[in-house]
């Protein structure tokens, strides 16, 4: 590429025209183009003008006609410096070789192209479709930029498609189709991140968020601990050539997270939707009605093992007073010496009605909760003076309320 020359004393001139008038000049010097091909663009360089100045305002204006003169210049260089890579012999010959108009076609439709590139990863973010007359005032501003930032942005963009390329790609490959996608509010690279992890738990579909807990769960039993060093996560053979390098970018950046990922003393909800630096990061379907069928069935299994399928007041309360002083091993029958000892919790350190709501929350069948919650409640609000008093008699009231009101056995 020249586009420098070198002064006599030695100084190196940067040569700031116009890409196009610089390779118009050199056309010229190496007899590459002639007085005819002069004359033509004579002749076309009036006509691209009208035309500009029409398409983005009017060709009856002065200052119209001197901005579009301004445009079809920049619009050419564009065209002649990409398709050349700055080399100044082979623009001279495409100037040669095609008319004016048309290189000034190519650079509004390189421009035209970028535009309806997406500006980054985000699904939901990016306008569908191409260049339409609603993008007419941002062509404006780019015909009066120069090509290092048409470079800059096209770089950027092209990143931003391929990812978006790459995740559509693996979420198709795992049943997602792209306009699930556009309404997900996920960026790509969360959607690539997931379906590596689905890959390596040999899941064959995108994950709701049942699933995907599923997924770390199998991950961390698997490669916690001392096995996370050897975790390698490959990207998946089938995914094409094009996609490999993308790919590969993203999944070093799952690496980095497995550290945190394999740690299973951190829920997994907690670590993926409520830590600020892992929210987003990672993609699932949201299925609210699949979510709380899963909390069902679990519910209804843990439930159920612990209450024997009983479901009168005494069971509950028995059950729900064993939460509330952390018993290892929440029961729905007590002894009379169970009892005593519960007692003497209460009174040494009160009841723990926010264990209850919890386990309520995590256990029982969802239909029942809000019944489960006033039942605890009115408990607590009628019975809570007498279990905690220490006054002499206090203890044979106690036992009495529990023996009334709870499951107890001699």
């Amino acid at each position: 590429m020249t586009t420098e020359a070198t002064a006599p004393a030695g100084l190196t001139l940067h040569d700031a025209r116009p890409f196009f008038e610089r390779a118009l000049a050199y056309g010229m010097q190496h007899g590459l183009i002639d007085r005819v091909k002069l004359d033509s663009f004579s002749v076309d360089a009036p006509k691209g003008m009208v035309q500009i100045a029409r398409y983005f305002g009017s060709e009856y204006l002065r200052p119209e006609l001197e901005l579009a003169r301004v445009r079809l210049v920049n619009l050419v260089s564009l065209c002649l410096e990409h398709q050349s890579g700055g080399d100044l012999h082979r623009a001279a010959v495409a100037l040669r070789d095609h008319t004016l108009l048309s290189r000034s076609k190519g650079g509004s439709d390189m421009l035209k192209a970028l535009i309806a590139m997406p500006q980054n990863s985000h699904f939901g973010m990016n306008e569908r479709g191409g260049f339409a007359d609603r993008h007419i005032p941002l062509l404006a501003k780019w015909t009066l930029r120069p090509y290092t930032d048409y470079q800059v942005e096209f770089a950027q963009r092209s990143h931003a498609a391929g990812l978006i390329d790459a995740a559509v790609w693996l979420a198709h490959d795992l049943g997602l189709d792209a306009d699930t996608l556009e309404g997900s509010d996920k960026d790509a690279e969360a959607v690539i991140r997931t379906a590596l992890l689905a890959h390596a738990t040999r899941c064959t579909e995108m994950p709701d968020w049942p699933t995907f807990d599923k997924m770390i769960t199998a991950l961390r039993k698997k490669h916690g601990g001392e096995a996370a060093a050897a975790f390698k996560l490959p990207v998946p053979a089938e995914v094409p050539a094009e996609f490999r390098a993308v790919v590969t970018a993203v999944r070093d950046s799952v690496l980095a997270d497995l550290p945190k990922m394999l740690d299973a003393s951190l829920p997994a909800r907690k670590l993926f939707d409520q830590t600020p630096a892992f929210m987003g990061r990672y993609y699932w379907i949201e299925d609210g009605l699949a979510e709380v069928d899963h909390h069902d069935r679990n519910a209804s299994a843990t439930w159920n093992k612990v209450t024997g399928g009983n479901t009168d007041d005494g069971t509950l309360l028995t059950l729900f007073l064993c939460v509330a002083t952390a018993a290892k091993t929440p029961k729905t029958l007590l002894t009379e010496k169970a009892a005593a000892a519960l007692l003497r919790k209460v009174r040494k350190t009160g009841l723990d009605s926010a264990k209850v709501q919890a386990y309520i929350t995590q256990h029982a069948p969802f239909e029942h909760q809000d019944d489960y919650q006033r039942l605890w409640q009115t408990f607590v609000e009628e019975a809570e003076a007498t279990l905690k008093s220490d006054l002499a008699h206090a203890h044979n009231d106690a036992l009495a309320l529990l023996r009334r009101e709870c499951h107890i056995v001699e």
